[in-house]
């Protein structure tokens, strides 16, 4: 189901760059809708998850099943009282959030009242989008994946919509892509609507701020809003940052994001959903065995499919950015630009990935305080490498710093968990380790082999697409067959935790 969301996503790209290009007005768009985004990751998937999953875990495993449910609907009605009130705040300071995410804008005086318009009808996304999140914790802690994974494709329907359809109409196009936002957002909660009332599961709201089961969740919220969330802050400085260099460099950012996103996820936020109710529940039931053995399938499931990832995306990224999105507005200066931050993204891919799996780590047995003090010194390290490498690098010095402060998050955070003896290493890493090297390099040397760039934006659509999907199968099936020649097969790391 996450495929098919990443995919459906990547022609809701397509659409938007072959429709709007990389100019000032997409740049504030991708401002306009990164604000609430940001903020739904912070409130919604990152902190408010991290926070609710063990605390609900705990009422499955200990409380009765009339607590449970009354834990939930308190829970609801404080969560969308919150969002109401900061959705409002939102909208009325919609001029000072874009002076204070993007003052590049002001400064340059492009399409500052465009975001700040734009910025006022995708903010109430952020609660719509958030109770999305909330009714997705519940299906997943119950073990229904499914509808969760696909919800996140009625947005792309919407803004490919809202591109196509909506945007000839209006005195100004880019517009219609803010009104797509607002409408995803009602779109998806009413989606889980009906999965949540077949379990029996549908809240009935009830404000409950002193609730004590509501207070655990706010004082777990608050470290893990940082915790959780550092990436996305980095991201964010990057485009503070990014404001004040050349027209569509926010745009070139935001695609090259886009496309190390894929893997990360469909591999490290979807592995990540599937972990941490596991850890949650082992922590609850005292199980540090099968916690540290769960830890460790996540990370050798990391290394297996991150690593690949990351060596495909630096070689093969200049022909994917051509083949998705060089067509009418978007440019080959364009490509040329998005592939240079690409490049740095995705060295840092490893990385962005093994944050996701090491985080429940920690909060899974509601330790807050530990990676929000990690990513703290990640976060200032990052700020102090963007004005180091935006200098020489320009956008580029932006990625490259994001993904260095990435491996420092990781780095801490897996000696954080060694030093608290919670994650034991299993048997055979370092030669599993070597073999997943070996098999990349041979990767590498044939990638190595394709066509120069100048070469695939010559090339019709066609052209592009076939020689893209003959270099990634084989890509992918020398890596493959590397690793089977080495003994390595998939049984080895197919061990899902289970959820009960």
């Amino acid at each position: 189901m996450t495929l098919i969301s990443r995919l459906l996503g990547f022609v809701r790209d397509v659409v938007i760059a072959r429709f709007f290009g990389a100019d000032s007005g997409t740049d504030a768009f991708f401002v306009a809708f990164k604000i609430p985004n940001f903020l739904r990751r912070l409130f919604a998937e990152g902190a408010f998850s991290q926070a609710f999953i063990p605390v609900l875990a705990e009422y499955k495993e200990k409380g009765a099943e009339e607590a449970l449910k009354l834990f939930i609907d308190r829970t609801a009605g404080s969560l969308a009282l919150v969002l109401f009130c900061v959705s409002i705040v939102g909208v009325a300071a919609a001029p000072v959030l874009i002076m204070l995410f993007a003052p590049g804008f002001q400064v340059s005086g492009e399409n500052f009242e465009l975001s700040v318009s734009m910025l006022r009808l995708t903010f109430p996304y952020l609660l719509f989008i958030s109770l999305t999140a909330f009714a997705g914790s519940l299906l997943n802690s119950w073990g229904r994946f499914a509808v969760p994974a696909f919800t996140p494709v009625f947005l792309n329907i919407c803004l490919i919509s809202a591109a196509i359809w909506l945007a000839p109409m209006m005195d100004e196009p880019i517009m219609a892509l803010a009104w797509g936002v607002l409408l995803a957002g009602i779109v998806q909660l009413l989606f889980q609507i009906p999965a949540l009332n077949r379990l029996g599961l549908l809240p009935r709201p009830k404000v409950a701020l002193s609730d004590p089961g509501v207070r655990k969740i706010i004082k777990l919220m608050l470290p893990a809003i940082f915790a959780v969330s550092i990436t996305q802050i980095n991201l964010l400085l990057d485009t503070l940052i990014a404001s004040f260099l050349q027209a569509g460099s926010i745009t070139w950012l935001y695609y090259s994001d886009r496309l190390v996103e894929f893997p990360l996820g469909l591999f490290g936020i979807a592995l990540a959903t599937v972990i941490l109710p596991s850890l949650s529940k082992d922590h609850a039931g005292d199980d540090k065995e099968s916690f540290s053995s769960a830890l460790d399938w996540g990370l050798r499931l990391v290394l297996v499919i991150g690593v690949p990832a990351a060596v495909g995306l630096f070689m093969l990224g200049g022909p994917m950015l051509a083949t998705l999105f060089q067509y009418d507005a978007f440019s080959g200066d364009d490509v040329r630009m998005a592939e240079k931050s690409l490049q740095a993204f995705s060295f840092g891919l490893l990385a962005f990935i093994l944050v996701k799996v090491l985080v429940p780590g920690f909060t899974a047995r509601q330790d807050m305080k530990t990676p929000v003090r990690i990513g703290v010194i990640a976060m200032v390290s990052n700020m102090v490498m963007n004005i180091v490498l935006v200098f020489p690098l320009a956008h580029a010095g932006l990625a490259l710093a994001t993904a260095l402060a990435a491996y420092l998050n990781a780095g801490l955070l897996l000696k954080g968990l060694r030093e608290q003896n919670v994650y034991r290493p299993e048997k055979g890493w370092g030669l599993f380790l070597a073999k997943v090297v070996v098999a990349c390099l041979l990767m590498a040397s044939v990638l190595m082999q394709a066509e120069e760039l100048s070469l695939w934006l010559e090339w019709s659509v066609s052209e592009r697409s076939l020689h893209l999907l003959f270099w990634i199968v084989a890509g992918f099936m020398a890596y493959l067959i590397a690793l089977l020649i080495m003994g390595v097969r998939p049984k080895q790391l197919i061990k899902k935790p289970a959820v009960h």
